[in-house]
């Protein structure tokens, strides 16, 4: 079979792909032939469609929130499965920066360079979890996993104000608020190797709420809406809460947050400490 000589193949191609590491190999590759002009946007490409799924292999077996087991680092098996999750959350976000890059394709180019740049960090980010996994006897497909990050991309397939909302600004900005309490604990039992790939992930994570902060404040302005009027809006129409607990507030003022968003995350966290007093 020819190889894609066009954006639109190449991305379906990628997110499609069921072998993990071609996957990854495809999302690095996207971003390349898209920044030399290889792989141009065609207008006779077919039309995008919903994707109940994203290619995957056979395992993880994806179960409910609730019955992914318990990680706690007191055991080998603890430790491995939490360095699954967190691998787990890659891969989707590897599909989800992908889907945006196809889907939305009344989008500037500027939306389609930020969105490949986003996958082939996110696949370098699992590669490098991934590479931790195995160094720990597992792999990835070990451990159940859930598919909360996927089902989010479904319910926002319809509007890219809707993706940038509630996947970057919620779902990948918590990965800001939880990171260091992570590496807090595995600096704990001595994995210092696994603590400097956080190290990177969090810093890189930083730049890709960044993005969709960004495309979400443009989307707002170019359709007349007050941006934090409408956030508030897309959570009640998907019935998104809010956290509870603590907030990383100096990663998400990097990232983009207005004074009054962190304002009222603290509030929020105010609220959730007087709770448990």
């Amino acid at each position: 079979m020819s190889e894609p000589t066009s954006l639109y193949p190449q991305l379906e191609a990628a997110l499609l792909c069921r072998d993990v590491e071609r996957k990854m190999a495809l999302a690095v590759e996207a971003l390349h032939g898209w920044r030399v002009d290889a792989l141009p946007r065609s207008a006779d490409a077919p039309p995008p469609y919903p994707l109940p799924e994203a290619g995957r292999p056979p395992l993880p077996e994806l179960v409910h929130p609730s019955k992914v087991p318990k990680r706690s680092l007191s055991t080998r098996q603890g430790h491995a499965a939490l360095l699954h999750a967190i691998a787990h959350i890659e891969f989707n976000a590897v599909n989800l920066a992908l889907d945006a890059a196809w889907r939305f394709r009344a989008m500037p180019d500027a939306f389609v360079s930020d969105w490949l740049q986003v996958a082939a960090e996110e696949a370098r980010h699992f590669s490098l979890l991934l590479r931790r996994l195995r160094e720990l006897g597992h792999d990835y497909g070990d451990f159940p996993a859930h598919n909360g990050l996927w089902a989010m991309s479904c319910k926002t397939d319809y509007d890219p104000l809707a993706r940038m909302a509630l996947v970057p600004r919620v779902l990948e900005a918590r990965g800001l608020d939880v990171t260091p309490g992570i590496q807090r604990r595995l600096a704990g039992i001595g994995d210092h190797a696994s603590v400097a790939v956080l190290d990177i992930i969090l810093r890189e994570e930083v730049g890709h709420v960044r993005i969709g902060n960004a495309w979400f404040g443009r989307l707002c302005r170019q359709r007349g809406l007050e941006p934090e009027t409408c956030f508030q809006e897309l959570l009640r129409r998907h019935d998104v809460q809010l956290y509870r607990g603590a907030y990383n507030l100096a990663a998400r003022e990097r990232a983009g947050f207005s004074v009054r968003e962190l304002e009222a995350l603290r509030a929020l966290c105010e609220d959730d400490t007087a709770s448990a007093g």
